[in-house]
């Protein structure tokens, strides 16, 4: 039966199979057996093939065509990318044959585009008003570029970020879409086009990614650019009112928020005005749980909010029960997220096995601005009140019986996150401005807020794989100066955020204009300890994030005062930490001595702080400089592993709105190549889902390397962590891979990470206890006994965790029990 396609005109032409095949051919160029894929894809997509079916569907069919061969090949991933971004060049620019003609389409193209972006009331107006000299910036446009995409980058890309017309035809090719956050994002500069080409070229190069929000927004018509929004709901009901106004204009711009409701009265506590009593803070988060459902962003996503309490309030258990399935359904969340905001006193309590008090905030009021030691002796004072019969309403348990509880829910709801508040609050450099009361939706944000201040963080990423350069001796190493450069620049891009971001919340710009707030963190650090073949869970890992993280500080700090000598200083900078000279390392100090512990972290530096202390006392542009996302979703554009994440699994399927696929870990492909086995085990990892550590053919020095989630020591996680958190202002969104489930054991885990000086902890994954055998390959069980066993266990399947751990990882052993063990038997 002869074949016919359905052009987008409604048009029908004869299937041409050499047309596809040319495809093909031009998106494999450069890559190994390009011919033997031709007819590979081809071959395949003949199967898919139906009279009648259309140019999308066709251009569709022979990208998954190609997907599902990236079992055997990971390169097949970069012809489905490419298949991909043809598509979307043809749609918006129209055809062309050569790399030549596309990047003259690209500029002949680029014009047009922002006018009609303008006229289409999609781009932000300034664009055509002579700020920009838009030939210059058409003519700096380099679709070359768009080869750096792995598959997921483009679609997420394409679908996520990209504008589209207002008759949802796409507007935008990647590099389009780079420009425009850059133009977005340059436009208070004196010189706009040729800082929007600089940036352009850092992003671009996927050297470093602004954050979600600002990608969405930059350059439109509404540039709500913040990424993170920190609030404190206080206890009167006007202010639980607009609370919950500000929470639906936050929503609606895509911030992503956190708020803390502890100083809210607890359940039964007098309401003289009218001699009720009230309902306490659950019932109000229900509600605002709702308003995230109800304000959807476009229906598409549920808004992202989490809840902070501190665990000396007196409702704090039924706070442990919100994410729970059972129970009250108006006494749960469904949608936002929790926390527990944790002092050092409830701690040494943990340590000590002595009691915990939880009061009313009525009767406590003072509590919620104290930390530290100024906390511990306000707490016991109010201990003693309440043992003296002075307090209305208060409950006495132990603390480790707390603490269990905590873990209890942390474990089967994956909530409440740990965070430590007198951590945040004593390593603070700009704790002149308040009590620092919750982070934000992701833990990585520590900034000080209160009625008049809804405190704001912008974010950006710098990605680490693409600062890895091949030395004359042919080794991988980092490019030093080109980490400051991207540094340097991704600041100066923040900064410039600042004064062009629009907030729906007076109290958020007022914040972000006082305090100039901004997260730089990186992202990819796994990819890199693979490329270099370094174990997560080793002093030579630990020592890498180390030095890293030094150098982007230093750099960023640098940039920071050079911006305050060009710029000005931010308001608030006369009083701060960092008007006394002070920087991130020197908080550590800080905190021991008010913990009167010592803080278990390497001290070792590598550059001249005493010169850039100096500098910092003339002046800083910014009240933080550094903070740590989960990057999840910039991290898939950049095509890098999120935040300072181990990999979850070697391969898995991922679903996306153009399909499901299978990825699997380049990397590891690359070394099994170079150790000549890939073809010897690439059947065996399928079956094994990924899990390497039982294939015997597999060297012990790339088991080592290439260890999942599961299969690390969880003090790897907090090693890591403690190590980038010497150079990082704020804090580090740092997420959990637990093999065992002993509550013992957990309680080890987290009080090693409150030693280490880590500030926050985000999601906890528990590995599941049971998960179904696949059979998506071919295997042949009689013949191979052990490969049967390995596909059974699932994905990250491995033994626990630290006994798995290689010589290396000794240092990141579990510590002698404290006394907690049992707890959970």
């Amino acid at each position: 039966m002869a074949i016919t396609v359905v052009k987008r005109n409604g048009e029908r032409e004869p299937y041409d199979a050499n047309k596809i095949n040319l495809a093909i051919e031009h998106a494999s160029r450069g890559l190994d057996d390009s011919i033997t894929w031709v007819t590979q894809i081809a071959s395949e997509l003949e199967l898919t093939l139906f009279d009648g079916i259309t140019t999308q569907q066709l251009d569709e069919a022979v990208i998954q065509v190609a997907l599902q061969n990236v079992k055997d090949d990971p390169q097949f991933d970069t012809v489905a990318a490419r298949l991909l971004l043809k598509t979307i060049y043809k749609r918006v620019l129209g055809d062309y044959d050569t790399d030549a003609e596309l990047k003259a389409l690209h500029a002949e193209h680029f014009v047009a585009y922002v006018n009609q972006g303008v006229d289409e009331l999609l781009l932000d107006s300034r664009f055509t008003t002579g700020i920009f000299d838009l030939d210059r910036l058409a003519a700096a446009l380099e679709p070359e570029r768009d080869k750096l995409l792995k598959y997921i980058g483009a679609v997420t890309l394409n679908n996520r970020y990209g504008i589209k017309a207002r008759d949802n035809e796409p507007l935008e090719v990647p590099q389009y879409f780079w420009m425009r956050i850059a133009m977005g994002l340059s436009l208070n500069e004196p010189d706009a086009t040729s800082h929007a080409i600089a940036f352009y070229d850092k992003m671009s190069k996927l050297e470093y990614l602004a954050a979600g929000s600002t990608l969405v927004n930059a350059g439109t018509s509404y540039p709500q650019l913040s990424n993170c929004f920190v609030m404190e709901m206080q206890d009167d009901i006007e202010h639980i009112a607009k609370s919950v106004r500000d929470v639906m204009w936050l929503t609606k711009g895509t911030g992503g928020i956190g708020l803390s409701v502890s100083k809210l009265r607890a359940q039964g506590s007098p309401i003289r005005s009218n001699n009720t009593t009230s309902t306490g803070p659950i019932p109000f988060m229900h509600t605002i749980d709702s308003v995230l459902r109800a304000v959807s962003r476009g229906g598409k996503k549920f808004g992202a909010l989490c809840f902070y309490m501190e665990n000396w309030h007196l409702d704090f258990p039924e706070f442990l029960d919100l994410r729970q399935n059972s129970g009250d359904p108006y006494r749960r969340t469904r949608t936002a997220n929790t926390a527990v905001w944790i002092s050092d006193e409830f701690m040494k309590r943990v340590q000590n096995d002595e009691d915990w008090y939880l009061f009313d905030p009525l009767e406590v009021s003072d509590l919620g601005e104290l930390y530290g030691k100024a906390f511990s002796e306000r707490y016991a004072e109010y201990a003693a009140k309440a043992e003296a019969g002075e307090l209305n309403m208060f409950k006495k348990i132990r603390a480790r019986e707390q603490f269990k509880a905590i873990l209890i829910s942390l474990q089967t709801t994956s909530h409440p996150w740990l965070t430590w508040k007198d951590t945040i609050n004593n390593r603070a450099l700009n704790n002149n401005t308040g009590t620092i009361h919750l982070s934000n939706l992701c833990t990585e944000v520590c900034l000080p807020q209160d009625v008049d201040n809804v405190s704001v963080c912008n974010l950006a990423s710098i990605n680490l794989p693409r600062h890895l350069v091949r030395g004359e001796d042919g080794q991988l190493g980092f490019d030093w100066d080109l980490i400051a450069e991207s540094a340097r620049l991704a600041v100066r891009q923040l900064d410039n955020l600042l004064d062009i971001t629009l907030s729906s919340v007076a109290e958020a710009d007022f914040s972000n204009q006082q305090n100039r707030a901004i997260g730089l963190g990186v992202m990819g650090f796994t990819d890199i300890v693979e490329r270099l073949g370094i174990s997560y869970e080793s002093e030579e890992a630990y020592d890498l994030i180390d030095e890293i993280m030094e150098h982007v500080s230093y750099a960023a700090i640098e940039e920071s005062v050079k911006l305050a000598e060009e710029r000005g200083s931010y308001p608030n900078f006369a009083g701060s930490r960092w008007s006394e000279g002070l920087v991130p390392f020197d908080s550590i100090a800080l905190t021991e001595a008010d913990r009167g512990m010592e803080i278990k972290v390497d001290r070792t530096t590598r550059l001249d702080w005493d010169a850039l202390r100096a500098k910092v006392k003339g002046g800083m542009r910014n009240a933080t400089l550094m903070a740590i996302a989960p990057t999840a979703s910039i991290g898939l554009v950049a095509g890098t592993t999120p935040g300072l994440d181990p990999q979850f699994s070697q391969i898995f399927s991922r679903a996306t709105s153009n399909g499901k696929f299978l990825e699997i870990n380049h990397n590891l492909v690359n070394a099994l190549r170079e150790a000549g086995i890939w073809e010897q085990v690439r059947e065996r990892i399928l079956r094994s889902q990924g899990d390497i550590q039982s294939i015997e053919a597999i060297p012990d020095e790339i088991k080592n390397v290439f260890k999942t989630s599961f299969q690390l020591s969880p003090y790897a996680f907090l090693d890591v962590a403690a190590r980038a958190q010497k150079w990082v202002d704020q804090a580090i969104s740092r997420n959990m891979y637990l093999e065992t489930r002993d509550l013992g054991d957990m309680m080890d885990i987290y009080y090693g990470a409150w030693e280490r000086g880590v500030k926050t902890t985000y999601y906890l994954h528990v590995k599941p206890r049971h998960t179904a055998e696949q059979s998506t390959v071919k295997v042949n069980k009689t013949e191979d006994l052990d490969a049967q066993k390995t596909a059974k266990r699932g994905f990250g399947a491995a033994a626990p965790a630290v006994a798995g751990a290689s010589s290396e990882a000794a240092p990141s052993a579990a510590p002698a029990r404290r006394g907690f063990g049992g707890l959970g038997k």
